[in-house]
């Protein structure tokens, strides 16, 4: 009889024990921004970091990884080029062998200005403010920030599409619906992967100085 209780209370604490990981493990994978552990990752996710990176080895694109995170950048090189097409918008021109030219032609982004920024985008009500013309260089910048913001500031233009050189102001084309409603870590992806790429030296590709 005693031994019967005292497997019962094991049974009980060790059932408790497992309940409470459980829910510990659902709270901390549901806390924004939170960089979840490789071994926590999920085929999909795995497949999306694997896909960035042959992608970047594909076109060319070589990338600075040296004390950062690869699996961020991975997932960020997915992000940028095969969801959200930033190159389309920030790349002038974006292709040097364009794939809408032809169906099935093979692409290749223009590396020279990769994310440099430079392409107009017309006049009002669809053009930029007067002072901002074209869109913005979203490669490392002389300081190795992103576009030349930290993270909480590239996150703020994405979300409110407020200029970064004109306070108050909102751009006409940003925010861009696409990336205004993703997760925070998925806009940390994009920021880490758009910090390793190569950064294009102020001017090459027609950005004027504002």
């Amino acid at each position: 009889m005693r031994w019967k209780v005292v497997t019962g209370v094991v049974a009980s604490v060790f059932i408790a024990s497992l309940g409470m990981a459980i829910l510990r493990a659902d709270h901390d994978h549901d806390r924004p921004g939170q960089i979840v552990d490789r071994h926590d990752r999920d085929d999909d996710d795995d497949a999306r970091v694997a896909t960035g990176f042959l992608y970047a080895r594909q076109q060319g694109i070589k990338l600075d990884l040296k004390h950062k995170d690869k699996e961020l950048i991975g997932l960020g090189s997915y992000l940028v080029n095969a969801v959200g097409g930033c190159n389309d918008c920030h790349t002038a021109p974006p292709f040097t062998k364009d794939p809408s030219i032809a169906r099935g032609a093979p692409k290749q982004i223009n590396n020279a200005c990769y994310l440099a920024g430079g392409q107009a985008f017309g006049p009002p009500p669809f053009g930029l403010p007067p002072n901002s013309p074209v869109s913005r260089d979203i490669t490392p910048f002389e300081d190795g920030k992103t576009a030349g913001l930290t993270f909480n500031q590239f996150k703020h233009v994405i979300r409110t599409g407020e200029d970064p050189d004109n306070p108050g102001q909102v751009l006409r084309v940003m925010p861009w619906p696409v990336y205004q409603t993703m997760t925070d870590g998925d806009l940390r992806a994009i920021y880490e992967y758009l910090s390793a790429i190569p950064a294009i030296p102020k001017d090459t590709c027609g950005v004027p100085s504002v």
